[in-house]
């Protein structure tokens, strides 16, 4: 059992204590976030559904491939950010998590005021680009404009909660993440259909919630961030470090653009494949969008899994920790391996009573969903090994090597699999090359991880000696004092 000083938020040492331990308490708010964001889209779609229809849930759809574009970027960008505050915390330089996290606060609001900017005048043209049907394209115009209005604030809270994590934080993110998803799910109604003194936007007042909702987030995890007096604020002199410092800029682009593309890869790779499962008719492609709603939450403790190993790592890395570090990527392999395979294993033992949320218990779709979700899903625990791994290797800037494996087990493995078998295996080839690509992923990173080389690799921002002497000073104060997990 975690003891409360495990579970309390703010900064933390993840270079000592029990590494197992450690990595699942830190795991377990990171995998709660990601659930409370699922549900959160989930909550949002059925009160857009329910009061305005099918159109507009089409428009929303459509709406979404493109935040889900531009979130790829940034999730990128921020994660590169978040391991060069990492390797910071491990060596004990705080003024260096402080610049990294200034750094890459300046960086992204100016990117995310050109984004929201071109993104209000260009989107009637990205909207035509998809496709969109003309009978939702009024719709969807006037929910991605508002969402475009809401990206600043939606990238300071990504950049802050990963930046937070990189401390060593996991508990802040959970408690922003709880307060963004309870505004979000409680405004949607009130905007949609105008309740009280709010207006009625109808669709549009769904993405006015999830404005009001990033903004009230922001402000109270800015405020919660220097009422505790947190690692990552900023006073004095140090606001100037909100100026992009070009060197700090260079390795967060050069870092983070990688890891952005990991991101559309996954999902070009996706919209392929639903292209392939369309053509197997309706039934076919109702029971395969049923069982993806349930692989996201059987994926999700590897995600947690891996950004924990990531800070964990990157922590140790700079602090020259490397006899631990072997022993976090062996300690979320197995983390991941017990979690993932319970989560298979259970949804398997009520497989019909999970599907029937989702369809009638008659619908012909349900056995089709039964068999997908039988040859696919144990091939998620594969997954998370190779997600592991490359978190490991992301920890000390080797971003290129998983970038290239992933497009491997994607395209030519994956999709290339699918391809070649439908002639002789039909709907099952696109169904085993799930577990097809997964295995060549695991293998692949599995053997760039054995290979060692990623270990050579220089620490993603070099120490001065100014800055180690002002860390060491910080240290002696409230604010920079490490706190041990014990």
């Amino acid at each position: 059992m975690a003891s409360a000083a495990d579970t309390k938020s703010g900064p933390r040492d993840l270079t000592t204590g029990p590494i197992s331990r450690t990595l699942l308490v830190f795991a377990l708010p990171t995998l709660g976030s990601n659930i409370l964001q699922s549900l959160n889209g989930s909550i949002n779609t059925i009160w857009v559904g329910r009061f305005l229809g099918e159109g507009a849930l089409a428009a929303t759809s459509n709406a979404n491939l493109v935040m889900f574009l531009m979130f790829s970027g940034v999730f990128g960008f921020g994660m590169a950010a978040t391991i060069m505050i990492g390797q910071s915390m491990g060596r004990r330089d705080v003024d260096g998590v402080r610049r990294a996290l200034g750094s890459a606060i300046g960086l992204f609001v100016l990117m995310s005021a050109v984004i929201a900017t071109l993104g209000w005048i260009f989107a009637p043209a990205l909207l035509r680009l998809l496709a969109t049907p003309a009978d939702a394209f009024p719709l969807a115009l006037a929910y991605l404009r508002v969402i475009f209005l809401s990206m600043p604030p939606s990238f300071l809270m990504v950049l802050l909660t990963m930046g937070l994590r990189g401390t060593g934080d996991s508990m802040s993110p959970f408690w922003a993440m709880l307060l963004t998803v309870v505004l979000d799910s409680a405004l949607n109604p009130v905007f949609i259909l105008g309740l009280g003194p709010a207006p009625q936007m109808g669709i549009a007042g769904s993405a006015m919630a999830t404005l009001i909702a990033n903004v009230v987030s922001l402000i109270a995890l800015v405020v919660y961030i220097y009422r505790r007096d947190l690692l990552v604020r900023l006073r004095g002199a140090e606001w100037g470090y909100l100026w992009p410092d070009p060197a700090l800029i260079r390795v967060i682009l050069s870092k983070g653009l990688p890891m952005g593309l990991q991101m559309i890869v996954m999902s070009a790779s996706a919209l392929v494949l639903i292209g392939l499962v369309n053509r197997q008719g309706v039934v076919t492609t109702a029971a395969y969008g049923v069982t993806s709603q349930i692989w996201t939450y059987i994926q999700m403790p590897a995600l947690a899994v891996g950004a924990a190993v990531s800070a964990m790592a990157a922590q140790n890395i700079g602090a020259g920790r490397w006899d631990r570090v072997d022993r976090i990527a062996r300690a979320g392999v197995i983390l991941n391996l017990v979690i993932t395979g319970a989560m298979v294993v259970l949804i398997t033992l009520i497989d019909r009573q999970v599907l029937g949320l989702f369809l009638s218990s008659a619908s012909p779709a349900i056995p089709i969903a039964q068999h997908i979700h039988i040859v696919v899903s144990w091939s998620f625990t594969l997954f998370g090994v190779a997600l592991v791994l490359s978190a490991m290797m992301r920890a000390n800037g080797i971003v290129i090597a998983p970038l290239v494996i992933l497009f491997i087990s994607s395209f030519p493995v994956r999709i290339g699999f699918a391809l070649l078998g439908l002639p002789h295996l039909g709907a099952d080839a696109i169904w085993w090359s799930f577990p097809a690509g997964s295995i060549a992923s695991m293998i692949l990173t599995w053997a760039y991880y054995r290979r060692g080389t990623w270990r050579e690799a220089k620490l993603m921002v070099q120490p001065s000696a100014d800055e180690c002497l002002e860390s060491v000073s910080a240290e002696t104060e409230p604010a920079g004092r490490m706190t041990p997990t014990g």
